[in-house]
């Protein structure tokens, strides 16, 4: 299995023969350079979205046509791309599982809010979402932008994930001490990533309170483009 961070909250992740990128955002990410996208996209066999702000969905539709490969997600909005934007989508919603053709992938809840802009104000295409990744006994889980949450006991309980991919930059999203108390109290991670920081100076630079806080577990600050061995 290989992570590696695209910056702010795009991830790609080779798991199970699968390459998927989750919320890849290309175009305005000041954390990768325009020279590394295609590197970033190449072999990409799906696309999954947790919500659809700027900094997640931004370069979805022109990766789903360039690459031929389909965006998994919330029904409303892939049933609406399918139909209008005439893209491949797999849809379901939180407590779905889909197969991805041996990558079992769960939608779980998050809490955050889910917009892009239109012409007459924000469109609302759903709501936020995380994801259960599983191959074969092997389980990621991506956060998604959210709070702690108590629904992350139960995620633990049904899935009992060894990795955690959480935002931790604080102002739009928990931070890093809440992305470490929501570890300690629901999770039993061997690997700790932290995501949605160091991408502007308003969010959080250094994942240090988060390694302090977790000192039995494996965490990772990533580095854009560097693959991680898992």
């Amino acid at each position: 299995m290989k992570i590696t961070w695209l910056g702010h909250s795009s991830f790609r992740i080779e798991i199970g023969g699968k390459v998927l990128l989750i919320d890849p955002w290309l175009t305005g990410n000041p954390m990768l350079a325009e020279d590394q996208h295609t590197a970033a996209t190449a072999g990409a066999t799906h696309i999954l979205l947790t919500h659809a702000h700027f900094d997640h969905v931004a370069d979805t539709l022109d990766l789903a046509r360039n690459l031929n490969i389909p965006v998994v997600g919330q029904y409303d909005l892939m049933s609406h791309w399918e139909e209008h934007e005439k893209i491949a989508t797999v849809g379901f919603n939180k407590g779905g599982t889909v197969d991805l053709g041996g990558v079992n992938v769960t939608m779980v809840h998050a809490v955050h809010s889910s917009s892009f802009g239109g012409a007459n104000g924000p469109n609302v295409p759903g709501t936020e979402c995380g994801y259960m990744i599983e191959h074969k006994d092997r389980t990621i889980y991506v956060s998604g932008d959210t709070d702690v949450m108590a629904d992350m006991k139960v995620f633990n309980d049904l899935h009992t994930p060894e990795i955690g991919i959480l935002c931790a930059g604080g102002h739009f999203t928990m931070d890093m001490r809440r992305a470490a108390y929501a570890a300690k109290r629901f999770f039993n991670f061997k690997t700790v990533i932290p995501c949605h920081y160091r991408t502007f100076p308003l969010l959080e630079q250094s994942a240090e309170t988060l390694i302090n806080a977790l000192p039995g577990t494996r965490v990772i600050e990533p580095q854009v483009m560097e693959a991680i061995d898992i």
